[in-house]
């Protein structure tokens, strides 16, 4: 890869291609869509409904298997590669879908776990966690923490697992893996946070620098989620904005945010955090991506570019390497 980056940042741990234009043309069409489904989407269940109808005009996954799965309570789909011929493989992604705490679904994210599947000859936990406003914190982040335990207690080794998730979903993979780390159990090969809501009191400057730039996320809407999913507890209380948490003894991170994400510095400021830590953390700054860029390869080629990163690194920090 080209060795420019966009942004310079002691956060920044992998160089990406700059933005062609035949990419900033993609991005302004997917964002003319992302407009037009949430032009006037103001309440939760109305934002919840958007992002469900336009994740519905991207095609599903092919060639893969699907099975439903009880998660000991959590709804889940595990799949894999057609090409594997197995109920349960060795190496599995725990994903965990964004959608502001209180959206997102199987169905918003199934293209994206099963091309992670296939691109990592991996089993892909897609979980149905229980949603805001029925359900307010901790409820999301109990969910994906027994659904990683169940994946142990099933014959998953946790040196195979790597747990994933983008938005919301990837402050609730982080969490996940802390609350791991508090209780002494097994931690998972890597996490993988995909413009993650790191800091729930939006203190990030990106949130002001960004503010023009990003469509979908900015101050007002988090502090919107933070209310409803928070209620009185402080958006600086680490267990639940992971910015605030101590990362000593934290897996392998790999971090992918857009340059002109309002979530920037949720990013970037966790990387650092991390890494003085002494926390083996990868970030990658994607120009001119927007938010949740990963889940339309229908649409953005750099989708595919992104997905195949995520794909690598997890297949770097599994313990049994695909043999295929």
């Amino acid at each position: 890869m080209a060795t420019v980056m966009l942004l310079a940042s002691p956060a920044v741990g992998k160089d990406i291609e700059p933005q062609s234009q035949a990419s900033r043309e993609q991005v302004e069409k997917l964002v003319g869509l992302w407009k037009d489904h949430f032009t006037g989407a103001d309440s939760l269940q109305q934002r919840r409904t958007a992002f469900r109808t336009l994740l519905e005009t991207t095609p599903g996954p092919t060639r893969i298997q699907v099975r439903q799965v009880d998660a000991d309570g959590v709804d889940a789909e595990l799949m894999w590669p057609a090409r594997l011929h197995h109920p349960i493989g060795q190496r599995v992604i725990l994903y965990i879908h964004g959608g502001g705490f209180s959206g997102g679904s199987i169905r918003t994210h199934s293209l994206l776990a099963g091309s992670l599947a296939k691109a990592a000859s991996s089993d892909v936990l897609l979980i149905e966690y229980r949603l805001m406003p029925e359900y307010t914190y901790p409820a999301q982040i109990n969910d994906a923490l027994t659904a990683y335990r169940w994946l142990l207690d099933n014959g998953y080794r946790a040196e195979n697992v790597v747990v994933a998730g983008d938005g919301a979903g990837g402050n609730i993979a982080l969490e996940t893996v802390l609350r791991q780390r508090q209780a002494a159990k097994p931690l998972p090969a890597a996490v993988i946070a995909l413009s993650p809501i790191t800091d729930l009191a939006a203190t990030g400057g990106s949130m002001t620098s960004n503010a023009d730039s990003d469509p979908l996320v900015g101050r007002a809407s988090i502090e919107t989620l933070r209310k409803a999913y928070l209620g009185s507890r402080s958006p600086n209380d680490p267990q639940a904005s992971p910015l605030y948490a101590d990362m000593t003894g934290f897996p392998p991170l790999l971090l992918q945010v857009g340059s002109g994400e309002a979530l920037l510095d949720d990013t970037l400021r966790l990387a650092d955090k991390a890494r003085q830590a002494g926390v083996d953390v990868t970030t990658e700054i994607w120009p001119g991506m927007p938010h949740q860029w990963q889940l339309f390869p229908s649409l953005l080629d750099d989708a595919d570019r992104s997905s195949q990163n995520i794909a690598e690194f997890a297949i770097r920090h599994f313990a049994d390497k695909p043999q295929e």
